[in-house]
């Protein structure tokens, strides 16, 4: 069952920029009180966090990323976005939106997009 769906990944040229988007799959809940965050991971390497944003709108990012990508979010449209922007080769990667809703230090209920694949190349 599908519950996060992503989308705006595909080939860029190093220096370009591209959108992800990530939707709620027939709005079966709410991002409103989630936080939401994107993933990625490149072959032969771990899932890493590259930003995330809290249900109050404070994002934090991976130093890699830092001043080249900006998280958003959009409760009423029930969304998430990932602007990259200058993008480099080592952003080569599948992309997963994650949204997990937290109690404290304990994640309570998450879910996983299926991912969305990011290729840099000239």
């Amino acid at each position: 069952q599908v519950q996060l769906v992503e989308s705006g990944g595909g080939l860029v040229q190093p220096g370009g920029s591209l959108r992800l988007s990530c939707t709620v799959s027939r709005n079966i809940f709410s991002i409103s009180s989630y936080v939401m965050a994107w993933y990625r991971q490149a072959p032969g390497k771990q899932r890493e966090l590259v930003a995330a944003i809290s249900s109050g709108g404070i994002t934090n990012y991976v130093d890699s990323v830092k001043g080249r990508f900006a998280i958003s979010r959009d409760n009423a449209k029930n969304s998430v976005y990932l602007q990259m922007n200058s993008l480099e080769p080592e952003d080569t990667a599948v992309y997963y939106c994650n949204a997990r809703l937290m109690g404290g230090l304990n994640i309570l209920r998450g879910y996983w997009g299926q991912g969305t694949q990011v290729a840099v190349s000239s």
